[in-house]
């Protein structure tokens, strides 16, 4: 069982004020989200955070890292290596008034000027899904909670792009062993990064960080990315990032932090942007000599011609000299993932995989239902369709991709609630793999499959006594013999149970 997650920055706009200050809506959303949650949350311990320690064994300087990098607690307790928050708890200095941990294991806070969910751990591509859709209930909820404490409203989009040149990521973290050489990994990962976006990417109007150029492709982000391998990630955003913060053993794993992934309202492509991904990664771990021929020869320039090339013909190069379609190598990584799949879960991962491949190549809109690129171009055309214009040699011609009710289509396809996406999964038209059920249970538990159950249990049954959660631990306020904090550690991320819940539950 791989350990994976999912981390979503939404989009955030005042309907009635369009200028109004991102950031300032943002906290007062994650503040709603604890009343919300009727104060079964805590605040974040920055203690685990190491934002500038590199995979490839060097460490950025503080003092020419951008602020965007720093993620980390500036100011330290030195007896616990960490700030105790609860003592500064209400302050909007405090780094924790814009921090909300949640029962269902959850962080729910502020990323510079966007609100972020990022989900529990999952042990599965399935549990991501579940998780994932729980977060924009969780997102929805906390806007209407904001609603009415501000006596104003929010829309939340879940995309990557502004409109404007702005992008916003939606990142994805998967355990990686550590005895894995970094470089093989990054090298051999990067060709199923490149091309998976065939399968898994959003759509956006509009080509060029600005959407300068009129057009449809298949990716949010392919345009934004501007390296092959950088520890940035709002600034020369690289394919492959570099960050070794593994929120877990050093010595065991690493954490492979992926940010060229679009945000999806599809539940097939998130189950595939996790589940392929998983497999792809255990082929790596294994050593498998058959990915040395998928190595691309270019990444950064491949990733804007995949998604620019609607017809999937495209060929990129490869290092070897040769040259395949991005379909062609998504093929070939699926041949080789079968020999990794030691579960039903990736059994089923597998067989999605290819169901969606083959739709893709004998009928592009025939994966409209899985694919969430190709539903909303199918959806662009039919309105394009309907205000077609006069054709310069007599005719019609449908409406050109600079059309502004084109971009506006695309920007509404992502708000949370009631856009096209949600409608026209509410209509049958979307294959959804999680039920309306399981995803309400989500938004309250934790999934029992990983360590995020032992902080949902701390977080959702003894708020009183944490005074704050990270990834890997949990800091308890209260009495012993070393002082008022105590700090759990949850190294093992498979990690499910805790002594001292059994103690707590005892009495």
């Amino acid at each position: 069982m791989r350990i994976v997650g999912i981390e979503t920055e939404y989009g955030i706009v005042d309907p009635e004020a369009p200028q109004a200050n991102p950031i300032l809506m943002s906290s007062r959303l994650v503040s709603a989200c604890r009343l919300w949650a009727n104060g079964r949350t805590a605040p974040w311990d920055y203690g685990g955070e190491d934002p500038l320690q590199d995979q490839r064994g060097m460490r950025r300087d503080r003092a020419t890292a951008g602020v965007d990098m720093l993620t980390d607690v500036h100011e330290w307790d030195p007896a616990h290596g960490r700030i105790s928050l609860r003592r500064r708890r209400g302050s909007w200095e405090d780094p924790a008034h814009l921090n909300a941990v949640l029962a269902n294991g959850s962080r729910f806070y502020v990323d510079h000027a966007h609100p972020e969910y990022s989900g529990p751990e999952v042990g599965s591509a399935r549990e991501a899904v579940v998780w994932d859709r729980a977060g924009d209930l969780i997102a929805l909820a906390a806007a209407q909670r904001y609603a009415q404490e501000e006596d104003s409203r929010v829309e939340l989009y879940k995309n990557n792009v502004d409109g404007k040149g702005a992008s916003y990521g939606t990142h994805e973290n998967f355990l990686v062993r550590r005895d894995v050489d970094f470089d093989a990994l990054a090298r051999l990962v990067t060709s199923h990064l490149v091309t998976r976006q065939i399968v898994v990417g959003a759509g956006r109007v509009g080509l060029g960080q600005r959407g300068q150029e009129p057009g449809f492709q298949i990716s949010q982000r392919a345009d934004y990315m501007e390296t092959e391998i950088g520890l940035e990630t709002t600034l020369r955003r690289p394919i492959v990032n570099t960050r070794d913060e593994p929120h877990a053993d050093r010595r065991q794993w690493r954490r492979l932090h992926v940010i060229i992934g679009d945000a999806n309202c599809f539940d097939v492509a998130t189950y595939l942007k996790i589940g392929a991904t998983s497999l792809v990664l255990s082929a790596i771990e294994a050593e498998d000599e058959r990915l040395e021929a998928l190595v691309l020869a270019d990444p950064v320039g491949a990733v804007s011609r995949v998604s620019h090339d609607l017809t999937l013909r495209a060929q990129v190069a490869l290092a070897s000299g040769e040259s395949a379609t991005a379909l062609q190598i998504q093929r070939a990584l699926l041949e080789i993932s079968r020999t990794y799949a030691e579960s039903a879960d990736d059994a089923q991962v597998l067989a999605r995989w290819e169901m969606v491949l083959d739709a893709l190549e004998r009928d592009l809109f025939s994966a409209a239902k899985d694919v969430e690129w190709v539903a909303k171009l199918q959806l662009l055309g039919r309105l394009r369709d309907k205000h077609a214009v006069p054709a310069a040699g007599g005719g019609v011609e449908p409406l050109p991709w600079s059309d502004p009710r084109l971009a506006a289509l695309d920007l509404q396809w992502s708000r949370l609630g009631d856009g096209w996406a949600a409608r026209l999964a509410a209509a049958g038209a979307v294959t959804r793999l999680a039920t309306d059920d399981e995803v309400q249970h989500a938004v309250r538990h934790a999934p029992q499959s990983t360590r995020a159950a032992i902080r949902g249990r701390f977080v959702g049954e003894y708020t009183d006594l944490v005074d704050a959660a990270g990834w890997s631990t949990v800091v308890l306020d209260r009495e012993t013999a070393h002082g008022r904090l105590e700090v759990l550690h949850l190294d093992d991320p498979h990690q499910t149970s805790h002594p001292m819940l059994d103690q707590l539950a005892q009495g």
